[in-house]
């Protein structure tokens, strides 16, 4: 009997729980792999991006992704507070802080990212705090009992939550950004100025194009934040969130390939320039690019996953059950819907409109704080981008549009502007059996409709059974849809079925 692959999973977030799940769902009658997970934190797994839920009332096993039981049914060794401080790449040897160490045959770095604090001088007081750990929102919890004004410096996704939270917390709220305007990545300058209107309107003072100086002691509170040019503003506790970084210190310091502006390098099966290292999520760095969000970590994942597997078995992926086409990360869609302070965000592909030829239709409904922009190429026959706040309805149809290259058989602006025309709303039949329904999972309309053939016929079962919705909840719509057309077409193979049988005549 050939002896189990050990494989060391360093890191225990969304992604690298992942692809925990993802290797003991293909790991066949246990025989193929002993997986050993080294989490840094003093927790398993949990839901960063429903971490400003915690404010709402949620509790950290609210959160939790992932239990001890649940990893020891699966027979996965784990270890918490064991933060990896050396890889010996010859002898293939992690070891912790405490001094354990452990053998592998493949390493999985799932570091993720930290923090970004600019180097401003005062930034290490007492009450600096980051938000990015369910121990951060603890920490920013117990500072605001004895506070009364709180600062985020970051006006991009997470500083925006961060501030949800102080706001929650009944806190008078300031957000200070670098930029001219907030979420600089994900929106336009239009929506950008809309989106700041509507924070402010909701009681959070935000504050653009202002760079901090420095951070000292204050008179009627904590701190006095000195700003570039002279002015300042007095906060009794501040939270970093200008960004992220890779978590790439480990490939740093033990020789792996790493890019010119960090993160460690990986090629199209996640693996490190060490063939038996890997790195998935946002501590990998693939095309020179780094993805900050969840989706491509679970591809990555998945793809490490196969690859391992593959590698492990010599031969094909068939008799894994895995899909061939996700042998390799060919990159990700960026695109992302949310909604912030209540307030709905939509971004989709091109936001910006950068590529050569792009075009951009506007629609602005000024008294109802909606604004919405689509981008198409040069011909207007295809949407690139689009841009929604305030009202992202519509993001379901433009994404798949988007996703899918379905080429307007109307008016662009018919997408976005009411009255322009007849709406090219996609159906759940328009779309190919390919089509990406749920981004976060890689689930294909295809897999919803056999899912749905096997007598998975609600939501929740077919959430269950294909993860589809689960992630960031955003496709929950066009789900349910596609289960609604997938039992509309049975229930008529059915009647087609039942009016061609011979009718029995009576005896």
């Amino acid at each position: 009997m050939l002896s189990k692959q050990r494989v060391v999973v360093v890191g225990n977030g969304m992604v690298g729980h992942h692809f925990v799940q993802q290797l003991v769902s293909q790991n066949q009658a246990d025989e193929q792999f002993e997986i050993t997970v080294l989490s840094g934190e003093d927790r398993l797994a949990y839901d960063r991006v429903q971490l400003s839920s915690f404010f709402k009332g949620k509790t950290a096993d609210d959160l939790a992704l992932t239990c001890s039981k649940t990893y020891d049914d699966w027979q996965v060794r784990f270890h918490t507070h064991s933060k990896v401080v050396d890889i010996n790449r010859d002898a293939q040897i992690v070891t912790t802080a405490k001094g354990e160490s452990f053998e592998y045959d493949k390493l999985v770095l799932a570091t993720g990212s930290f923090p970004f604090v600019p180097p401003i001088p005062g930034k290490d007081r007492e009450h600096c705090l980051v938000y990015r750990t369910i121990n951060d929102l603890h920490a920013i919890k117990n500072s605001a009992h004895g506070s009364k004004v709180g600062v985020v410096i970051g006006g991009g996704l997470l500083g925006l939550e961060a501030a949800n939270a102080l706001k929650q917390l009944g806190l008078h709220t300031h957000v200070i950004e670098f930029a001219p305007q907030l979420m600089g990545v994900q929106v336009d300058a239009g929506g950008g100025r809309l989106l700041k209107s509507k924070i402010t309107d909701l009681g959070v003072t935000v504050h653009t194009s202002v760079a901090t100086e420095e951070i000292v002691e204050g008179e009627s509170c904590r701190y006095k934040m000195c700003f570039k040019g002279g002015k300042t503003l007095e906060t009794d506790m501040i939270v970093f969130s200008a960004g992220i970084r890779p978590y790439d210190n480990l490939a740093r310091e033990f020789s792996l390939d790493i890019g010119e502006r960090g993160g460690i390098v990986i090629n199209n099966h996640c693996q490190t320039s060490d063939k038996n290292i890997y790195a998935i999520g946002e501590c990998a760095l693939w095309n020179n690019f780094i993805f900050g969000l969840v989706a491509p970590g679970y591809a990555m994942a998945k793809i490490a996953v196969g690859h391992i597997l593959q590698d492990t078995q010599q031969g094909t992926l068939q008799s894994t059950g895995l899909d061939n086409k996700a042998d390799e990360f060919s990159g990700a869609d960026m695109s992302t819907k949310l909604k912030l302070m209540g307030v709905e965000v939509g971004s989709i592909g091109d936001a910006h409109a950068r590529s050569e030829g792009a075009i951009s239709y506007y629609f602005e409904d000024q008294p109802k704080g909606i604004y919405k922009k689509v981008v198409t190429n040069s011909q207007s026959n295809k949407l690139i981008g689009a841009v929604l706040v305030g009202d992202t309805s519509d993001y379901d149809n433009l994404l798949q549009y988007h996703l899918n290259d379905i080429e307007l058989t109307t008016a662009p602006e018919a997408l976005i502007m009411p009255l322009a025309g007849d709406i090219a709303e996609l159906s759940a039949d328009d779309l190919p059996d390919d089509a990406i329904i749920c981004a976060c999972h890689k689930v294909t309309k295809h897999t919803i409709e056999q899912t749905v053939a096997k007598g998975f016929i609600d939501l929740a079962s077919v959430q269950q059974s294909t993860k589809a919705s689960t992630g960031c909840g955003g496709c929950e719509k066009l789900v349910q849809n596609v289960i609604n057309s997938a039992l509309a077409k049975a229930s008529n193979t059915i009647n087609v079925v039942t009016l061609n049988e011979p009718v029995k005549q009576p005896a």
